[in-house]
């Protein structure tokens, strides 16, 4: 069943013009079957001609077999002078041979004139020619108004006739761009009525987030009448980014009541929006609306316990209908219910009245009050309840350590050495590294590595630093944030000191201890 709204993607092209966005040609393509098989209705893979990847692509798209999913080359009008036969651009997206085939052309008569340097006739008339020649040769065409909004707000009557031309020439739907990302609403709203109300062709809606309002916008634009919507996954696209699909789709099936997937695709959505990301190589945004960490993220006391009575008390929509779910985090401004949820996520009971669950809470507010912080630290966390409830035993200890660095000719040498007990045994071992935390982390696990050969799987894979009291200068506070990994999962801990090393080797240590005791 044909949904009421298109969903149009482009993140494979108007995306990958984001800065920091660059996809091979086997990236595209794992990202197209991953939005296939989503449910996305079209998917933009690239302008052909205009690099060999995005070639490659329509080469590779073209051997496939998609589910749901019609491909969609992107070029741009013929050019000023040149007959629509005679011009490569022509030749070049019949040559990606994609069913459908989207044409970009201007609607602002400052481009025409200022930047085509062309005549408004002429600027007509390649519109049209470029649509009737690629619908002779079997393709469905989309037409993109570039700068639809800025250049009817100049001059309404040339923006209308270039969507005019356009419709005259076939094609199926004449989707008007906010290119230049800078429209509020109201007027987004006020022009695609308008276009609605002279053309007959189906209107889509293409936004930029110049100003933040490229999803605003994007709703706005359907709400007026536009049947199709374009934008990205995670929003990626030039300067600040395109309209947001991970937010507009759940909006749109949730908030306003417009089905555009299958029921079973919605749930995957933070998966996709994660799996974009990985091939991206851009760290994931915790703090996107739905698909992010935070976004079901509770902190406050107040809301956390309101949570615990009543989800939908403090929270719009159901976490897991994007594939999301519920954090309760626990800080300084934790009450008892953050403790008792908590602990029941990292797998300890508490009694709400007990002595052990009062001794948590203002032990974490004491430690939060000299720096720590465990929203991102919860292996920190749990072992601090392990420890308090004296569920757990300590499966090792450092005895002693020492940290050197010295210059050695055009280099610098960094060494640590490590003295640990396990039970009555001790092993004392040393390492050099690339700084003195590599250089320790490397010693503290060659020693244990001796006890326990699971450690060998256990990797750092993010350290950061913080600075708690700036004030003081060279003497201040230091937190350090440390992730690892084993590969299967992750997990953060945390060290606060005066001394770098020592708040370094805290974090290290947690890190060493929750991966035996979890194991």
């Amino acid at each position: 069943m044909k949904p009421e709204i298109e969903l149009y993607d482009t993140t494979l092209r108007d995306g990958s013009q984001g800065e920091g966005i660059n996809f091979s040609a086997l990236d595209k393509v794992r990202i197209a079957e991953r939005l296939d098989a989503f449910g996305i209705h079209y998917i933009e893979g690239g302008w052909p001609g205009s690099n060999p990847k995005d070639m490659e692509f329509f080469k590779q798209a073209a051997g496939r077999k998609w589910k749901h999913a019609r491909i969609a080359a992107f070029s741009m009008t013929r050019r000023k002078g040149v007959a629509v036969e005679n011009d490569d651009l022509m030749r070049q997206i019949l040559e990606a041979e994609t069913p459908v085939v989207t044409i970009v052309g201007k609607s602002w008569l400052l481009h025409v004139t200022e930047v085509l340097r062309a005549k408004p006739d002429e600027n007509l008339a390649m519109i049209g020619d470029t649509i009737r020649y690629l619908k002779d040769h079997g393709r469905t065409v989309f037409y993109d108004a570039e700068h639809a909004f800025d250049g009817y707000k100049e001059e309404p009557e040339f923006a209308l006739a270039t969507w005019q031309a356009a419709e005259k020439a076939g094609a199926e739907c004449i989707i008007l761009c906010d290119t230049n990302g800078g429209c509020l609403p109201e007027e987004i709203k006020r022009i695609v009525t308008a276009a609605k109300d002279k053309l007959c062709t189906r209107l889509g809606i293409h936004t930029h987030n110049d100003i933040g309002l490229g999803v605003a916008n994007g709703l706005a634009g359907i709400e007026a009448g536009a049947t199709q919507i374009q934008g990205t996954i995670n929003g990626y696209g030039e300067r600040t980014g395109n309209c947001n699909l991970t937010s507009v789709i759940p909006v749109l099936q949730l908030k306003m009541g417009k089905p555009v997937l299958p029921a079973a695709s919605l749930p995957k959505l933070k998966e996709l929006s994660e799996f974009v990301d990985e091939i991206a190589n851009v760290r994931h945004d915790p703090r996107q609306p739905w698909v992010g960490q935070t976004a079901f993220a509770h902190k406050g006391g107040m809301h956390v316990h309101a949570i615990d009575r009543v989800a939908r008390s403090y929270e719009h929509s159901q976490p897991e209908a994007v594939g999301n779910f519920r954090r309760v985090l626990v800080s300084d401004m934790s009450g008892r219910t953050n403790i008792l949820l908590k602990a029941k996520e990292l797998g300890f009971k508490l009694e709400p009245d007990a002595p052990a669950t009062r001794t948590i809470t203002d032990q974490i507010k004491r430690l939060e009050s000299e720096g720590y912080e465990y929203e991102a630290a919860e292996a920190s966390l749990a072992l601090l309840m392990g420890r308090t409830l004296k569920q757990q035993e300590l499966p090792f200890s450092v005895r002693g350590y020492h940290v050197s660095m010295r210059r050695d000719g055009a280099d610098s040498v960094c060494e640590a050495t490590v003295k640990v007990r396990v039970e009555c045994k001790e092993a004392h071992t040393a390492a050099e590294g690339d700084g003195p935390v590599n250089a320790l982390d490397k010693a503290l696990r060659s020693a244990l590595v001796e006890f326990y050969p699971q450690l060998k799987n256990v990797v750092l894979t993010d350290y950061k630093v913080r600075i708690i009291e700036s004030s003081t200068g060279t003497s201040a506070r230091t937190r350090v944030l440390i992730q690892s990994s084993d590969g299967k999962r992750e997990w953060g801990t945390v060290g606060v000191n005066d001394n770098i090393i020592e708040a370094s080797l805290q974090a290290l240590v947690d890190s060493m201890e929750y991966a035996l005791l979890r194991g």
